[in-house]
């Protein structure tokens, strides 16, 4: 195991500049967080802009199938997530030592150098992908506000499409937010952005309501197995935070608590976004939208509030970036800030935004692909290797069935998310 081999060295000198053993976070034991500060982290680490494509998502899978693969999606995240933490803690009490901050360095401990590459990687894909959906949804919510018309279905802005053009508009801008250095510098953004997207979301749902009162649309419960896998990348794509767990737990005051306030936490949230979903979907039948926000039309209140969401994505999108300059600088620069390579990551994103057609189908995509090898493949694992010799057989069953069944899922979820956007591209 890769702890046991490193324990001497990891616990005689603090290194000065960052490596493969060097964790990346370190432990700031002054400020610990209270329980209520604890679980509005944990509900800012886990809640973005997945949420808006559940509507969508119900529609197809069925509003009874999505909500019940949204709660076992819920359930065996927050599993896994508790698994990382008790291998953190099983590895920090074999080394009796306190240097395990991040998934990343779980990963180091755990498997050496191979398990921070493997963990690095789907941080950096994971991550650019939030980011690549981000300009998607800001490029066709304001191609929706300022250039649709029933009688141009194909609007141009000096010959361009308007999603082209706005998401090449937002470029400069993000080149000079993505340059800040530090996190520190970007925490305001964050306060702002997340109650920017709370208070979209409630009045997303009360206008769904209102609208749902005074429809009568035909809904199907349940959409077969054709959409299941579409279904289940939405649903992971938007329990977005398992790599934050690991510092969450680590600033948490007590930390017997930790496991209770991130269960409260979870079941929250997925209450919350079932409802959303559900909401959604029961408003518009069959004509809801990948982005929900474009079905509340073009009125003053509802132009706002789609403006509202890509200003809180807008400045989401340098915080998101942050981790993957963090993998990438340490490997590439010795842990220096590198403006270049920053600047050419946002470049290789809006690149790729440009050609993803449909918001919902891109977060399946990452959802299907690297956010289930992330969020179950790799804390499953971790934890059988750590716990191996002292686990159970349903446990070691239980940890070996994730592993597998993730990993099938990934790969046919992955196979059926690009077949949905290539088709889509083609119509």
């Amino acid at each position: 195991m890769g702890f046991e081999k490193d324990k001497a060295s990891s616990s005689s000198h603090v290194l000065q500049i960052p490596r493969e053993d060097t964790p990346l976070l370190s432990k700031n034991h002054q400020h610990l967080s209270s329980p209520s500060k604890t679980f509005a982290n944990v509900f800012i680490a886990i809640v973005g802009a997945g949420v808006l494509g559940l509507p969508y998502t119900f529609k197809r899978t069925g509003w009874v199938m999505g909500a019940l693969m949204l709660f076992t999606v819920a359930f065996l995240t927050y599993h896994c997530m508790m698994l990382l933490v008790y291998s953190r803690r099983k590895i920090e009490s074999h080394l009796k030592i306190s240097q395990i901050s991040s998934f990343g360095d779980l990963g180091f401990a755990v498997c050496g150098p191979i398990g921070r590459f493997a963990v690095d990687a789907m941080i950096v894909l994971s991550q650019a992908g939030f980011c690549i959906s981000y300009m998607i949804f800001i490029a066709n919510t304001l191609a929706y506000c300022f250039n649709y018309s029933t009688t141009n279905p194909n609007p141009k802005i000096f010959g361009f499409p308007p999603k082209a053009v706005y998401i090449w508009s937002c470029f400069p801008f993000q080149l000079g937010l993505n340059s800040i250095p530090t996190l520190t510098l970007l925490a305001p953004l964050s306060i702002f952005a997340d109650v920017v997207e709370l208070g979209a979301m409630g009045i997303v749902m009360v206008k769904d309501v209102m609208i749902y009162v005074k429809s009568s649309h035909v809904l199907k419960a349940f959409g077969g197995f054709s959409v299941f896998f579409y279904g289940l990348g939405v649903s992971v794509y938007a329990f977005e935070g398992v790599g934050m767990v690991l510092p969450l737990e680590a600033e948490t005051k007590d930390k017997a608590k930790f496991g209770k306030i991130l269960g409260f936490s979870m079941a929250l949230i997925s209450l919350m976004y079932g409802a959303f979903g559900i909401l959604g979907y029961f408003a518009f039948g069959e004509d809801t939208k990948d982005i929900i926000t474009t079905n509340l039309g073009q009125g003053l209140l509802s132009s706002l509030v789609q403006i509202g969401l890509c200003i809180n994505l807008f400045f989401t999108f340098p915080l998101m970036m942050n981790p993957v300059y963090e993998v990438v600088e340490r490997r590439f620069c010795e842990g220096r800030y590198c403006v270049w390579i920053r600047w050419i990551i946002v470049l290789v994103v809006t690149f790729v935004a440009l050609f993803v057609p449909n918001f919902a189908d891109f977060l399946s995509l990452v959802g299907s692909s690297v956010c289930i090898i992330l969020g179950f493949v790799l804390p499953a694992l971790f934890h059988l290797i750590v716990f191996k010799d002292e686990l159970r057989w349903h446990s070691l069953a239980c940890d070996g069935a994730i592993i597998v069944v993730a990993a099938v899922f990934s790969v046919y979820g992955t196979y059926s998310s690009l077949l949905e956007i290539f088709v889509g591209a083609k119509e």
